[in-house]
């Protein structure tokens, strides 16, 4: 009886086979990670919505501080993050030195370049694209896209995040800063307190590791202790000292402890 030779491809047609479970292991984790677009898009548009409103309350902020409403609405349709353009405007409402201002926002925005180089790889977007696409790398726009299980999720993520985003922000700049200017003294109406709320409610879900918290309550201990020592704007960048002295401390901590 003559010899028969069976190919690779034969033995994994089988099935049961152990190449055949090879072959849909390889195949079955994408098609379960795939994510219907009409929940990728709900998701973002979610997102968008919910901060994109908060808006308001920087154009009120930043009204109230004396800019005027075309530097407000240039802040929110330039610069684009909301934490830098909150600490831009508060520490001008503080009497401080615009170059220290914008050097305590300048160091918040740093953390989207980190964010950049992440999404960067996960995107891959073309080259003419990424300059246009750099404007949207924010905090929301990261989240949802690190989300998602497939690069055609996140990017479709990053995208109407990003768009609902931008146009809801600056929209709701724009009534912000005209409703301060209806309202007038906006300290009379406690509104000074809106951009640190808005602030303080994007902050905290993001805490959570015990590193973290400490990072934050040492940053809020360091800034307000020096508040009555140092010029408006600089006690927030010393507070940026916060996390490297965490870090140090932590890695001078016995081994065998986990962040809860």
């Amino acid at each position: 009886m003559p010899e028969q030779t069976v190919s690779a491809e034969q033995i994994s047609s089988v099935p049961g086979s152990p190449a055949a479970r090879r072959d849909a292991a390889t195949v079955e984790p994408d098609a379960a990670a795939a994510k219907p677009d009409a929940a990728v898009v709900r998701d973002a548009l979610g997102v968008g919505v919910a901060v994109g409103l908060s808006g308001f309350a920087f154009g009120v902020t930043s009204a109230g501080s004396g800019l005027t409403l075309l530097q407000t609405c240039a802040l929110s349709l330039l610069v684009f993050t909301g934490a830098s353009q909150f600490a831009l405007v508060g520490a001008i409402a503080a009497g401080g030195n615009p170059l220290t201002a914008a050097a305590g926002a300048f160091f918040l925005g740093v953390r989207n370049t980190f964010y950049g180089l992440r999404l960067s790889q996960l995107l891959a977007l073309p080259r003419f694209v990424r300059p246009l696409a750099a404007h949207w790398v924010i905090d929301e726009t990261t989240a949802v896209s690190l989300a998602q299980p497939t690069r055609r999720a996140a990017r479709l993520g990053f995208t109407v995040t990003g768009l609902t985003l931008y146009v809801l922000w600056n929209l709701t700049t724009l009534l912000g800063a005209l409703g301060a200017e209806a309202i007038g003294d906006t300290d009379a109406w406690g509104l000074d307190a809106a951009g640190p709320a808005v602030f303080l409610a994007l902050l905290a879900p993001m805490l959570r590791t015990a590193a973290e918290r400490a990072v934050a309550g040492l940053a809020v201990v360091l800034g307000l202790g020096l508040l009555p020592v140092l010029p408006a704007g600089v006690p927030v960048l010393a507070a940026a000292l916060a996390a490297p002295l965490v870090l140090w401390l932590k890695g001078r901590a016995p081994a065998g402890g986990e962040d809860r």
